[in-house]
């Protein structure tokens, strides 16, 4: 039997790792310990772990490290809190693989505390590029420090050999993001308006705006001409979810709020949890913002994103993404665009990039292949496709 750790620090996060989670769960050959940190366990960002439970997911135990503010200073001080008392919860219980995903900082900061523990770490979602934020670094700081690795594209499959991973251990199965929306039985859209407890009667839109780290361009100047764009479409209903604990998030949080205030079209939301997510994308008119989810989830929705600035660039995307600048104008040309009758067809007929079959099921049946009948050395040789055919 395999004892894997299966770290998550937010909702999303949650929401990507859940098909593989489950499967784990119910694999004899598989001791699963979930283990919750970061913005799930802070009220501010809605206590999400508890969304977890609600999934009949046991969690192995929940780690605080989640300091006030989210500054340059307090996102370090979260990140050494991670570094500490992960390092703990790895002495003390001492699994034989490490479950991560993505490119958060808490997330770098955890790997780190594996790897000083010699504890494999399998990665989900490397090889990708966002070049409008610092989560460009990390991902690929968990890429050198991981064993093995689940690719969402061919393309970043290659990125991840390229950053001298041995094509062995690298694997293309899909994103469990489209899995989730193809499979998991979504709501009406009468429960998800009892859930939200607001009406949805006109076309509405599901806006998320993150924080785009290293844009010169100020928080507050982009959510201004965000909500400038808005105000100009006052024939949609809003439905804007909260950014994440990422620096700058709490100031998005706090512009949207005051924002919604002001316009009764415009519904934030702390956290749609997945099904509600997934089921708000089902029935909507277009997304806006700048999640990954625009641009990996929504197409097999086959309704139009609009991708605003930096933060999701160079991320591999399908025909039915539009690239847009973060000024009112772009905002708005881009919105034009997603409304026209051509662009639409062009949405209905467009193949989604990330989508392939049962990529929950091949993940765990290889991590169970790679860990029961192979030895695991982490003496890892760099790979280097100088000399070497990929």
């Amino acid at each position: 039997m395999i004892k894997i750790a299966v770290l998550t620090a937010t909702r999303a996060e949650y929401g990507l790792l859940s098909p593989v989670i489950k499967r784990m769960q119910n694999d004899s050959d598989i001791d699963l310990r979930v283990v919750v940190t970061g913005a799930h366990l802070s009220s501010e960002f809605g206590c999400t772990y508890k969304e977890i439970e609600a999934d009949n997911i046991q969690i192995d135990e929940k780690i605080e490290i989640l300091e006030n503010g989210d500054g340059a200073v307090a996102i370090s001080k979260t990140m050494a809190n991670a570094l500490v008392k992960f390092g703990e919860y790895f002495d003390r219980r001492r699994p034989d693989a490490l479950l991560v995903l993505g490119d958060r900082y808490e997330t770098l900061a955890v790997c780190i505390a594996a790897t000083n523990t010699q504890i494999p770490i399998i990665h989900m979602h490397g090889g990708e590029t966002t070049q409008g934020a610092i989560d460009e670094a990390v991902r690929h700081s968990i890429t050198k420090m991981s064993y093995l690795h689940f690719t969402s594209t061919d393309e970043y499959r290659h990125r991840v050999i390229q950053l001298g991973e041995n094509p062995n251990r690298v694997f293309s199965v899909g994103a469990t993001g489209v899995e989730n929306a193809l499979k998991i039985p979504l709501m009406s859209k009468e429960d998800l308006e009892a859930s939200l407890d607001f009406k949805l009667n006109t076309p509405y839109i599901v806006a998320t705006y993150h924080p785009v780290t290293l844009d010169k361009m100020s928080i507050d100047e982009q959510i201004s001409e965000f909500f400038s764009a808005l105000a100009e479409k006052p024939k949609y209903t809003y439905v804007i979810t909260k950014a994440n604990a990422d620096a700058g998030g709490r100031r998005i949080n706090e512009l949207l709020e005051i924002y919604a205030k002001e316009y009764s079209n415009v519904h934030v939301v702390a956290s749609l949890g997945v099904k509600r997510y997934l089921s708000a994308l089902k029935y909507c008119y277009m997304v806006m913002g700048n999640s990954s989810s625009g641009l990996i989830e929504v197409p097999s929705f086959h309704v139009p994103t609009i991708n605003i600035g930096d933060r999701q660039k160079g991320r591999t995307h399908a025909q039915t993404v539009i690239d847009c600048n973060p000024d009112k104008d772009s905002v708005m040309k881009a919105m034009e665009i997603a409304e026209s009758a051509e662009f639409r067809r062009r949405c209905e007929e467009e193949a989604n990039p990330y989508e392939k079959a049962d990529v929950a099921e091949n993940i765990v049946d290889i991590v169970k292949r790679e860990m029961l009948d192979k030895t695991i050395d982490l003496k890892k040789e760099f790979y280097d496709i100088q000399f070497q055919e990929v």
